[in-house]
């Protein structure tokens, strides 16, 4: 067992869009990410998405309204749901998603 420093870790890429694993717990990964810009809208069939802002700010736009995070908060996606991400600056982000979860629904990411 051991710590994770999410900073120290984020330290390590520069690649936006490009999530990696720092943990595993019951079945999911614990996923930071850099992003910036904008990103394909697409979904994911069978799980849901949880998006915690850790610098910056996110719009998570979908199909019938726009969600817009800052620093501290969270949305949860639901699994099926259409989205499009949004970062005007770049922005990181913590992601809590089931090991069968594919980025864009057929990418997967790698560990650091």
């Amino acid at each position: 067992m051991k710590k994770v420093n999410i900073a120290e870790k984020l330290s390590l890429f520069k690649e936006y869009w490009r999530p990696r694993i720092v943990g595993e717990l019951n079945d999911q990964y614990v996923k930071v990410a850099k992003v910036k810009g904008e990103f394909i809208r697409h979904k994911h069939d069978k799980e849901d998405e949880l998006f915690l802002i850790l610098k910056g700010s996110l719009e998570i736009k979908l199909r019938k309204q726009n969600v817009i995070l800052n620093e501290g908060e969270f949305f949860i996606v639901p699994r099926g749901v259409e989205h499009k991400t949004v970062a005007k600056e770049e922005t990181h982000i913590l992601l809590f998603e089931p090991k069968t979860t594919l980025i864009t629904g057929s990418t997967t990411s790698e560990v650091i």
